[in-house]
């Protein structure tokens, strides 16, 4: 793996691609911190991290060791000279974690889902010079993500970064412990194009066999960096055992790592790739001009069916229109899956323009 400098003025965040993350899970003791740290101190990574407080999702459970952690991470300060970082959930641990040297602060999952206890945290940070990173909420809403974000921008902050660990759902899928959806990240780029994204693999998994897969994912679409939890000794920690690597493991991990770039100086590459886009460009106006004229057919299909006073969805042409497109997709080689999303969304948008029609007639009627 190399490591790519930025040629703008570094922040933070940006001193390094990937920008890497590693600790332990939780700052279980003295000597298992100081013993990841020793390990972790020639590994390039740019930020050590444990979990001082540990918020379960049931009592009874390993809940971190608290302040007495943070005279550890101190400790590791000093001895390796790596920047340390914790999660803080409440003001109290702001205040606590600034007055031990703490370097950076992340926002954890189930904080970011809460608007009051964000700006909260983000009226605790006003004025204070110091890097912030803010985990996606558990739901899938980018919005409440960006204004997470928001919210400790407005209060002066100049250094945050946003962590991507993925989304609780009632089952996990995939094989995943979080889904990814990969979408809601991209998304957030979309809209804020300047923002470090770093993917945690660690959480999106829950299994340490997958985290090398994940990390080179992000990667290939351009992530900032990664979130990577690291124990001595995995299969003994304390809290998450089985989605932490050895500091072996992640070394290996990183030196396999594929970076790539977003731009290259490569002219032929580049006037290939403008050509395949500006053929892309020309089906995507097709694409849309098709779909324009389907849904002229539907407020058509929704004259007719108020005149034979018939109800705008119908479930047995909705399962046909899945079962034919689904094996038509899969004759061209295209996921089926995508194909049935893709129609979920179309056919919704013609069924509601065929209750427009539907109730702009029944009004007329009434009138």
């Amino acid at each position: 793996m190399r490591l790519r400098p930025y040629l703008c003025k570094m922040s933070f965040f940006k001193t390094a691609r990937p920008f890497v993350i590693a600790g332990p899970c939780s700052a279980e003791t003295r000597e298992q911190l100081l013993e990841t740290a020793a390990a972790l101190s020639t590994k390039n990574i740019q930020l050590f991290r444990a979990g001082v407080w540990k918020s379960r999702t049931r009592p009874g459970s390993f809940e971190g060791s608290g302040p007495i952690a943070l005279e550890w991470l101190q400790e590791v300060k000093h001895q390796y000279g790596l920047k340390v970082t914790t999660e803080v959930a409440e003001p109290a641990h702001v205040e606590t974690a600034l007055k031990h040297g703490i370097d950076s602060l992340w926002i954890g999952a189930r904080t970011t889902v809460n608007p009051f206890q964000v700006q909260h945290l983000a009226d605790s940070v006003k004025g204070v010079d110091i890097p912030v990173m803010v985990k996606n909420p558990v739901n899938t809403d980018v919005d409440l993500w960006q204004g997470a974000i928001e919210r400790f921008e407005k209060v002066g902050i100049k250094d945050i970064a946003a962590i991507h660990r993925g989304f609780t759902g009632y089952r996990a899928a995939g094989g995943y412990r979080n889904q990814p959806n990969w979408p809601i990240p991209i998304e957030l780029k979309r809209r804020k194009p300047d923002l470090p994204i770093f993917c945690d693999p660690s959480h999106i998994t829950g299994n340490r066999d997958r985290i090398a897969e994940v990390a080179q994912k992000a990667m290939d679409m351009h992530f900032d960096g990664l979130m990577i939890e690291t124990h001595p000794r995995p299969d003994e920690a304390w809290s998450d055992a089985a989605q932490q690597v050895t500091p072996q493991m992640l070394k290996e991990l990183l030196d396999g790592l594929i970076v790539r770039d977003e731009f290259t100086r490569d002219m032929t590459g580049l006037m290939q790739l403008e050509y395949l886009r500006q053929h892309m460009d020309s089906l995507d106006a097709e694409i849309i001009d098709l779909i324009a004229k389907r849904m002229e057919l539907s407020e058509q299909m929704g004259e007719v069916k108020r005149a034979c006073n018939m109800t705008a969805f119908q479930p047995g042409r909705w399962r046909e229109i899945v079962e034919t497109r689904g094996e038509k997709a899969a004759a061209q080689l295209l996921s089926k899956e995508f194909i049935v999303e893709l129609y979920e969304k179309i056919h919704h948008e013609s069924i509601r323009r065929q209750l427009l029609v539907l109730d702009s007639k029944d009004k007329e009627i009434k009138k």
